[in-house]
């Protein structure tokens, strides 16, 4: 049984090793609204190939694991009804039941592995929820990472998350985690969490993908990248804004899977959506940078 598709780009390039770039898909139908998904998704895709690689999106369609969208189907994706945001637990469901589903960090980081794709760019890692003690809510993204041999370029983990904690897992499960040019941990809509990290330039982290090449580890590599200054908030204004949406979803009984979509969707509508245009700069920056990576990679 073949359950990957692969679109002829994408296999032109894996047979000529080309560098490719693999994206996610969950931004697409659950992280922003239309159109504004399907513009992001169309422009990240162009950044990448201006840097000289090759875009992979990756969703669930009709049965299959699509490597590399067209068009028509990322404009599915961002329109159709009932995408089920699919996890690692989720994805034999949604194949045998031959559902659409868009893939998280877990999935995509998943697909990558499996597919030999070593670069993957989203916004930001899932983690180790707040509060973790009381409902033991952790990311699949994580146990996911610790057995897909990757290179994952986020802003850093999401701001709404325990990202202390997350970090302290990521090290027990033996990931890798780096600074892009910075030895200060990003915060996904802030710059700087005040947390040391070893610092990395593009041509380090390629040469490290390499060197992972050689050896026997099945853990990913994880390179955080500072939202650009432009775009970024403030961290006191982040952290009050994202506790009282916590309060929120408590109140509202909201658990699990829904945690993250209702706090982004809180976020963007306490900061008149500040939060949405850092949320897509930071995607285009981490794109851009995770290509760069890949072109060095195949280059050395």
């Amino acid at each position: 049984m073949t359950l990957f598709h692969y679109s002829e780009e994408i296999k032109e390039a894996l047979v000529h090793k080309k560098p490719i770039v693999a994206l996610e898909s969950t931004i697409i139908s659950h992280g922003m609204p239309y159109p504004e998904n399907t513009e992001m998704a169309l422009q990240v895709e162009d950044i990448i190939r201006q840097e000289g690689a090759i875009p992979a999106t990756i969703a669930i369609m009709d049965g299959k694991i699509k490597i590399g969208l067209t068009r028509s189907e990322i404009e599915r994706l961002a329109t159709e009804s009932g995408v089920v945001k699919t996890s690692i637990r989720d994805l034999a469901g949604v194949l045998a039941k031959k559902q659409t589903g868009a893939t998280t960090v877990a999935t995509t980081s998943y697909a990558s592995h499996q597919a030999g794709i070593r670069f993957f760019a989203t916004g930001g890692l899932g983690g180790v929820h707040r509060g973790v003690a009381d409902h033991l809510d952790i990311s699949a993204d994580l146990t996911t990472l610790a057995q897909t041999h990757i290179c994952i370029v986020s802003a850093g983990i999401k701001s709404i998350l325990d990202i202390p904690k997350t970090l302290e897992l990521l090290e027990t499960l033996g990931v890798g985690v780096y600074g892009l040019e910075t030895d200060r941990y990003p915060g996904f809509y802030f710059r700087d969490t005040g947390i040391p990290v070893p610092a990395a330039t593009v041509a380090e982290v390629a040469e490290m993908m390499k060197m992972k090449d050689h050896l026997s580890l099945t853990q990913a590599l994880h390179v955080a990248v500072p939202v650009p200054e432009e775009d970024a908030m403030d961290r006191e204004i982040v952290e009050g804004m994202i506790e009282e949406a916590l309060r929120e979803a408590e109140e509202q009984k909201i658990t699990g899977k829904d945690m993250t979509p209702f706090l982004l969707a809180n976020m963007k509508e306490k900061t008149k959506g500040k939060s949405l245009k850092a949320n897509i700069a930071l995607v285009k920056n981490n794109a851009k940078a995770a290509a760069k990576m890949a072109v060095r990679y195949h280059q050395s």
